[in-house]
């Protein structure tokens, strides 16, 4: 069931080869993922890039185009997918990822099940935290969305980790086979308390689960399952504040200081001088869900 392969490995310390994915960067806001065909060529504002130059280079190569534009060729990492990948339901970010990971303690070897897999945003992330040795099994209703994710994993490299089914985990509950083996279970449901009896079933001993709901409702009614057999029953909402770092001149207003009688007269300063300079940015990320854990109580 569980792959004890030791020899897997996910891994993009290696030369970019035909038929690899990468990710075109441009600048943090710029990015694009493209998969390398050596008769193939990238065109954007800098310029035109033949994918043949990029063959035989490894990840994370500035490359020129034909009008001396560059662009850096990045491997497609788990945080550089999320920024990147299409769009199918709505996906969890890179703070809410770090998040759950952390506190679902999960490490290499882990036996984690997950559903709904949606966009794959967090399987992919999953997938490379329970490397090498572990596997994550995650399950979507909608058909079509199960085979998308299946591409994404096979072209991001982390198929050899995770296996996706289809399965409507809401009405049918976790397959019966991993009564007992999970070590974490990860829920995106819109009724996430109608399957927590399945995922104490599937839960090791000390086991974690978490539920991402966007509403304060789900998560009350989540908590009030959660009680019976669920201990240190805790829910998070992650916001994020980043900033724009960088260097500009600073023509600032006439500071005046105020002297001492003694001192005669205030003194004018015009500092103009080159500074670097941090400032919110203009769009910042609000509300996405609520993360609520619960660990399976042992028995006595």
């Amino acid at each position: 069931m569980l792959p004890t392969d030791s020899t897997k490995k996910l891994s993009f310390n290696r030369c970019i080869g035909d038929g690899d994915l990468v990710i075109v960067y441009e600048r943090h806001d710029s990015m694009k993922a493209v998969k390398v065909c050596r008769s193939s060529v990238l065109q954007n504002r800098f310029g035109m890039f033949k994918h043949s130059d990029w063959i035989g280079k490894p990840f994370g190569s500035k490359v020129f185009s034909n009008k001396g534009g560059f662009v850096y060729l990045l491997a497609p990492t788990p945080e550089l997918w999320t920024l990147v990948l299409s769009h199918r339901t709505q996906i969890l970010y890179i703070a809410d990822i770090s998040f759950v990971i952390m506190y679902l303690e999960i490490v290499p070897g882990c036996l984690v099940l997950e559903s709904g897999t949606g966009s794959g945003s967090l399987t992919t992330s999953l997938a490379r935290a329970v490397a090498p040795t572990g596997h994550v099994y995650t399950y979507d209703f909608h058909e079509q969305r199960a085979a998308s994710a299946r591409e994404d994993f096979e072209r991001t490299g982390v198929s050899s980790f995770v296996t996706v089914e289809v399965r409507d985990i809401q009405g049918e509950g976790f397959p019966d086979e991993f009564s007992g083996l999970a070590d974490s279970i990860f829920l995106d449901l819109p009724q996430p308390w109608m399957v927590i009896p399945s995922a104490e079933k599937m839960l090791k001993q000390d086991g974690i689960l978490c539920s991402f709901s966007p509403c304060i409702e789900q998560v009350q009614r989540s908590c009030k399952s959660l009680q019976s057999n669920f201990t240190d029953i805790r829910t998070f909402e992650i916001l994020l504040r980043t900033y724009e770092v960088r260097q500009g001149k600073a023509d600032s207003l006439t500071h005046k200081r105020k002297k001492h009688p003694n001192e005669g007269s205030n003194e004018q300063v015009n500092p103009s001088t080159a500074t670097v300079m941090a400032r919110p940015c203009g769009e910042t990320r609000g509300h996405t869900g609520y993360l609520t854990f619960a660990r399976l109580k042992c028995l006595s």
